[in-house]
């Protein structure tokens, strides 16, 4: 179990976010994504064994996150490889958001203080801040590690002892010993993947490959303007080492998701000829000029 201090979001910023919309993904945790230009959440597409949003160049995004259960958790997010809120190349074990039972907040960029952050916004992979610091190769995706909390170690029982039986306490340390965590479970260890599924990543890895060029630069997200965003600290003790739950989501311009096959749009039907055209059309009195 991994203690540390964490992030609350400020219950300010919470009050004036709108209710969560119907396509959002998780199971401890609803994450949406939301154009914060027109303050729609964008449509997920699920192809190729992963979920896809259509970005728009330029827009600024938030990750919004609202938790499902009645207890706290924490999410620990990532915007193209890149821990949102110290700027380290992401792993589980980083700083993440705390969330009370049933929690609601929007994660609108990096973090660059307690009060202030850098908004996040679509643009192309070579203006994105994983760009721009080095690390380039997992433009694309965002994603939230959620962890559940250790429950508090209920207090120890009161023993008294009868009062010829008594013992210097410097001797006795079995009370101690009831106050101590007992020791972290071994992180699980993940299954191995069976034929099929093997077989299912290799097609979709040729899938990709197969796929026609993109027809404008791949998105990424910049370090954006500064604006405000007040949070707190906390601390949290998670129940276990790896993640309860990971969900990724990738991002691309809908331009190049449709070039992909990740969005399928319907065929546009030619007008068909009518024998009749004029007749077809019935007429009225016509205003004065």
């Amino acid at each position: 179990m991994r203690s540390g201090s964490f992030i609350l979001p400020a219950l300010a910023a919470l009050l004036a976010l709108a209710s969560l919309p119907a396509q959002a993904i998780g199971r401890l945790a609803d994450i949406t994504i939301v154009d914060r230009e027109t303050g729609a959440t964008l449509p997920v597409h699920y192809a190729k064994g992963e979920y896809w949003v259509a970005g728009r160049p330029g827009a600024r995004y938030a990750v919004t996150v609202h938790n499902r259960l009645g207890e706290r958790v924490l999410a620990v997010p990532s915007v193209d490889g890149v821990n949102v809120l110290s700027g380290e190349t992401a792993a589980w074990d980083q700083r993440g958001y705390v969330f009370s039972p049933y929690e609601r907040y929007q994660i609108t960029g990096w973090r660059k203080s307690s009060s202030e952050i850098a908004a996040f916004e679509f643009s192309s992979a070579g203006n994105s801040y994983a760009g721009r610091t080095g690390r380039p190769a997992n433009v694309g995706v965002i994603g939230v590690a959620l962890f559940r909390e250790q429950p508090p170690l209920p207090a120890p029982p009161v023993v008294h002892e009868p009062l010829g039986q008594r013992r210097d306490s410097s001797s006795d340390n079995s009370l101690g010993r009831l106050r101590e965590e007992p020791a972290s479970p071994a992180a699980a260890a993940p299954a191995p993947a069976s034929e099929a599924e093997s077989s299912a990543r290799s097609q979709s890895a040729g899938s990709l490959a197969k796929a026609a060029p993109a027809p404008s630069p791949k998105l990424g997200t910049a370090h954006g303007q500064r604006e405000t965003s007040v949070v707190t600290h906390t601390t949290f003790t998670r129940l276990q080492e790896q993640p309860n739950e990971v969900i990724s989501i990738r991002y691309d311009s809908r331009e190049n998701l449709v070039a992909s096959g990740v969005i399928r749009e319907q065929p546009v039907r030619p007008p068909v000829p009518r024998a009749f055209p004029q007749s077809d059309n019935v007429s009225y009195v016509p205003d004065p000029k």
